[in-house]
């Protein structure tokens, strides 16, 4: 299959890798014209996973990742683009490839903060009419650091994906696209019910305010690892409850994928997003020890910003209080000196929040 993957972020260049050792035609664009020339003139991208150190041979022809300048030709041909960067590229991205996306093409999010909503809009104002699925998902199908410009570790891998497509008339195309490319997608209702499964505002958000002091204090510092205490956790299960909550009253069925089930021992839970102990996997690795930056990190600007404005918005929408979620945006907001609420990925910024639930599912189910 000729799959594209758009973006130069740990996520990307995992997702480039993994998608060319399976075999598919891979090209691989990205922002920086002068990174993804070096990485030609290295010629190979290391990784290391559970399966030992390799690497997969990068260029601009010929070769099992072909990397490409032009994001118009880029897309040209694909069946898959995965996009796997953070939501806070998206509204610029999809202004850009909005003229370029084709008939039958399948457009991955892996997470998307209701992005797939963004990138169809944006096709519109563009006059772009063609016929393309949006999908997106609850996590990164990795758990990925760069170490290097050409070398990148691999914590652990998605074994589960509950993804949403929009419009969801064109689902059973889309995921039988996706699951050539991830065999662990599993189909659930819609692009809202796939944004509503992100994980990034429900684990980050309370883990940067309430670990703030060591975070402005230190020089790096774990908050997957000493940050994560029973208290925070407490606030972090209350969080997650909320999504929950709003979830269900929206109509969205179980599993709801519990962040619990991330935390839980290995023997215990039930199977989340990257299988079982990731929690542990995750800190054992030690690569999320790092410099959080309260005003630039995406953790701030992505999973607080973005994500949790989209679950406050949705909960005023359907009249579901979310006291944790509008609590740690305030707080935030504080901490970064603005109205973070107003600069987010709401229901208002949407043009949605004037919309009856009927006209809600209309959109989700049939397109903008």
């Amino acid at each position: 299959m000729k799959i594209t993957v758009l973006g130069g972020g740990h996520g990307c260049y995992a997702a480039a890798v993994e998608m060319a050792e399976k075999g598919h035609d891979v090209v691989l664009w990205r922002r920086d014209a002068d990174a993804l020339k070096k990485l030609a003139e290295m010629g190979e991208l290391f990784i290391l996973d559970y399966q030992g150190e390799r690497s997969v041979n990068v260029g601009w022809n010929n070769s099992q990742i072909n990397l490409q300048e032009s994001l118009e030709q880029a897309i040209a041909g694909a069946e898959l683009v995965i996009i796997p960067l953070p939501a806070t590229t998206h509204l610029n991205l999809a202004q850009q490839t909005a003229p370029y996306f084709k008939d039958g093409q399948v457009i991955y999010l892996p997470p998307g903060t209701f992005g797939s909503l963004v990138f169809a809009q944006a096709m519109k104002e563009a006059g772009n009419h063609a016929q393309v699925a949006f999908a997106e998902t609850g996590t990164l199908p990795y758990l990925v650091r760069k170490h290097g410009l050409n070398r990148i570790v691999v914590s652990g891998y998605a074994t589960r994906l509950p993804t949403g497509v929009f419009p969801s008339n064109l689902s059973e195309h889309a995921f039988q696209i996706l699951q050539q490319a991830y065999p662990s997608v599993e189909p659930i209702e819609d692009s809202l019910s796939g944004a509503l499964m992100n994980a990034g505002p429900i684990i980050h958000p309370p883990l940067i305010m309430m670990n703030a002091g060591p975070l402005e204090h230190f020089d790096t510092w774990d908050i997957h690892n000493e940050g994560t205490q029973p208290s925070i956790r407490r606030v972090t299960s209350q969080l997650d409850a909320e999504r929950m909550q709003l979830r269900e009253a929206l109509g969205y069925a179980a599993p709801h994928f519990p962040l619990a089930d991330h935390y839980n021992k290995a023997d215990e839970g039930d199977e989340w997003m990257y299988g079982r102990g990731a929690h542990g996997k995750l800190t054992d690795s030690g690569d999320w020890r790092e410099e959080i930056d309260l005003q630039s990190h995406r953790y701030m600007l992505e999973d607080t910003r973005l994500g949790l404005s989209l679950i406050v918005s949705a909960g005023r929408w359907a009249g579901v209080k979310t006291p944790v979620a509008e609590g740690l945006l305030s707080i935030a907001s504080a901490v970064a000196g603005k109205d973070l609420y107003a600069e987010g990925r709401t229901f208002e910024s949407l043009g949605l929040a004037d919309k009856s639930k009927h006209e809600l599912q209309m959109i989700l189910q049939q397109g903008v």
